[in-house]
């Protein structure tokens, strides 16, 4: 039997202009059921390689850590191509983690994108393939780390109140876009 899950954060990054080199924000959502019970955030470089390691701090650094049972994350990259090692962010958070995403992503044009003009491009791409293929679960593309199909599929659909998106992803992605833009775009 699958356990219930029920407090969850999800993380969505800010827009940022394509020029932009720098730090970039990403919002964390702490959801206990479907009530917002706060908001976290941190930054990570552009392109860079701290995606991993500025989560596992904003989390365990954050009040609501004691009471988390998994991690949402909107796509396995954040401000542009640095890249979430599931294995480690799973390891070192000792939560299961699931990366949600509406579409299957174009993996020829990301690894393209990571060997041809990413620095550090090979490594990136290497994470990337580690973390498996996305599954199809409950009208999404997941990756698992940490959590079964049949517990990945009780989760989303409990979180799943206005749309496919699970509502912590979405509340992240309005709120990362209203902080940076002024306003929030409509659909993450």
């Amino acid at each position: 039997m699958t356990r219930r899950i029920s407090h969850v954060a999800g993380f969505d990054d800010a827009p940022f202009p394509r020029a932009h080199r720098g730090d970039v924000l990403v919002v964390g959502t702490v959801f206990a059921g479907t009530r917002l019970e706060g908001v976290i955030s941190t930054r990570v470089r552009r392109d860079g390689i701290n995606a991993t390691e500025r989560l596992v701090r904003s989390l365990v650094e954050s009040r609501f850590f004691p009471q988390l049972q998994a991690i949402l994350l909107q796509g396995i990259a954040f401000a542009g191509f640095n890249v979430v090692d599931l294995d480690a962010l799973q390891r070192q958070a000792g939560l299961p983690v699931l990366v949600v995403a509406r579409h299957p992503p174009d993996l020829a044009a990301i690894r393209r994108a990571l060997l041809e003009h990413v620095p550090g491009g090979r490594r990136k791409w290497r994470l990337i393939e580690a973390a498996g293929p996305m599954e199809h679960i409950a009208g999404v593309q997941v990756q698992r780390q940490g959590l079964d199909p049949e517990g990945a599929r009780i989760l989303i659909e409990a979180l799943q109140i206005h749309g496919k998106l699970p509502e912590p992803l979405r509340a992240a992605h309005l709120i990362a876009g209203g902080i940076a833009a002024g306003e929030s775009r409509h659909r993450p």
